[in-house]
Parts: structure tokens; sequence; C-alpha cells
């Protein structure tokens, strides 16, 4: 998801230099929701390529296929660019009309996509994605855009009308992710969320899969002033998250959605490196682990001599985030800052 957010200012980037230009967007249909925000896309094209794959043994999944194809054909495009760089996309970018762009073979994030383009571009691969997507398309499209500003493009008459009332001011806790190494442990947030109610704020905490809302269920301890969402869309958290006087985060895409609404947010590294993926706009705290092994991008926490699981988080204590969080709440912050854990 957090892939998708990042791609919104390269759209209003490509706005600003022309006014009149729309974009159709084939994205996972896990996602479909984020497009709609963007006040200069048309059409989505929900991909679901997993899906599709196994449903080419039923007459009712092939002739979804044939569907979804053929309205993905039906129209000749200026451009086609392919944002990701990775296998999935280039192939969905080759069903399309139109002459293709997309990374190089060393820019791309997999080797081999970039043969499926027409017009191959360089970028910098060590680069933050979202500077290598907007890098990317103003190549693509031949525009100059301001690096120095970040412009989501987000028309928040699009999000819905937030489906619950909160009756006092609050924090949203994004508590969890796919990854276990990127994980908070629940000990810490619970420690998080007493101090944050007792500065007069209610926890408010969103969640995806049945494993994240029991870990929700767990951290609120069905204690006063801890507010476990019901199952909601994106645009429904999203709706929630616009209203939130500040949240806390991991590397996960909702954290990337608040930044994108410019709410005030400390988000937490360890596994991943801010510099790469981190959340961009006003107001955001990078909170960066000091670990030995820190940025090692691996899904679960492999670091043997330490029983403390991600072992990166485990000096990352609430004592060192609620004063960054404090922060926030008294909106003394300045943007983009990285604090460095002791």
């Amino acid at each position: 998801m957090g892939d998708v957010v990042h791609t919104l200012p390269a759209l209003s980037d490509a706005a600003h230099a022309n006014p009149a230009i729309q974009f159709d967007w084939a994205i996972d249909e896990s996602f479909t929701d984020i497009p709609t925000w963007h006040t200069h896309v048309k059409r989505i094209f929900p991909v679901a390529l997993r899906r599709w794959r196994g449903g080419f043994s039923s007459a009712r999944g092939r002739a979804e296929v044939k569907d979804s194809l053929r309205e993905l054909r039906g129209e000749s495009y200026d451009a086609i660019v392919d944002l990701q760089g990775e296998f999935k996309s280039a192939f969905v970018a080759r069903l399309a009309k139109g002459r293709r762009y997309g990374y190089d073979g060393a820019s791309a994030r997999e080797w081999g996509a970039h043969t499926v383009y027409r017009k191959t571009i360089r970028v910098e691969k060590g680069a933050h994605s979202m500077s290598r997507m907007r890098n990317l398309l103003s190549q693509a499209l031949g525009y100059a855009y301001d690096e120095t500003t970040v412009d989501y493009g987000i028309d928040r008459d699009c999000l819905p009308k937030s489906p619950l009332t909160i009756n006092r001011p609050y924090v949203v806790f994004v508590h969890s992710t796919s990854w276990a190494s990127k994980n908070w442990p629940e000990e810490y947030w619970r420690e998080l969320a007493a101090e944050a109610v007792s500065a007069g704020f209610s926890v408010v905490m969103p969640w995806g899969s049945e494993d994240e809302r029991e870990r929700s269920v767990r951290i609120s301890a069905e204690q006063p002033n801890r507010v476990v969402l019901p199952k909601l869309s994106i645009s429904e958290k999203a709706s929630i998250i616009s209203g939130a006087t500040a949240t806390v985060g991991l590397d996960t895409g909702l954290s990337h959605i608040a930044a994108a609404l410019g709410v005030p947010s400390v988000t937490l590294y360890g596994a991943t490196d801010p510099n790469l993926c981190g959340a961009m706009g006003a107001n955001q705290i990078h909170i960066k682990s000091d670990f030995e092994c820190v940025g090692c991008h691996e899904t679960a926490c492999s670091f043997t001599n330490s029983s403390f699981k991600p072992a990166c988080f485990e000096s990352m204590t609430p004592a060192t985030v609620w004063p960054r969080l404090e922060q926030l709440l008294g909106t003394s912050v300045k943007s983009d800052r990285i604090y460095q854990t002791a």
C-alpha cells in the first residue's frame, strides 16, 4: 500500500505541468480505494493476478479474466508508465496499448522487467521510492517539477464520512504490519496508550486481518478510551485517520496515508530504512533504530543473540517514543525530521 500512496505525488507533478492530463491506473484490487482520492485519476483497473491464475480452472474465472483484459485493452494511451519496475507490473503494462516507459535494467526493482518497455529510463536505485517514481514519470512525459514540494493531490471530499463518532481528541495507533520484523512489541503499545490516555486522548486502533484485530484487542486490554475499530474499507480508515490529532505507526500503508493527509505522525523504523521508504510530508517524525542489524529488510527477525523480537526495537521504548509524540500533540515539531534513538 505504501508504494501506491507514494505514487500520488508523481501524478500531481504531472498535473501541475499539464492541468488537462488524466490518468488511468491499473492497480492491485486490494488498493483501488486510493486512486479515487486523486483529482486527476479518471479510471481504475483492478488487477488480481494471483486470483486470476487460479481462476482459469473455471468458466467463471476465465470470463472474469477475459473481461478484465478487454477493459484494459479497450483504449490506446499516449504513454504507459510502469512506476514499479517489477515483473507483475511490467506484465500488466505489456497488456495495455501504447508506448511503454519504465526503469532501465540497472534501475528496475526486478532485473528483466525492463525488457517489456519501449523506452527505458535511468533512475537512481538507492533513492526514496517516491523520488524514484516522480523522477521516472517526469522523464517519461517530459516535464520539470519541484523536488522540494510534495503534493499528494488528495481531494478530501472523496473520503467518506467517518463511520463512527469519537467523543474526545484521539491518536491513531497503526500497530501492525505483515512483516513480524516491523512490529513494535505489544507491551510497548500498551504503555504508550496509557500515556496518551492520561494526557486526555483516546487511542484508536484500525486493523486489516483477523490477527491484527486480535492484536488490537490485546493492546486495548479492555481499558477505557481505547477504541478497536470495526472492519472498515481503506477509505473509511483514511477518514478516521484524517480526523486524528496525531498517529503513531510502523512502516506500513496506513502510516503513509497519514502522511499524505497531513496528519502529524511518529513512525518507527527497524527492519526498513526511512531514507528509502519513509513516510513523507509535513510534521512527520521518523524514529530509527540504531541496532547493529537495522535495515535488514528481513520479514522476520533472525538476530540470534537476543530473545527480544524484533531485537532492533528493544531499546526503542515508550519512554523514547512518548516525548516525540508529545511534540506533535503540541504542534511544535519541524517537518520531515529524523531522530536517531539512543
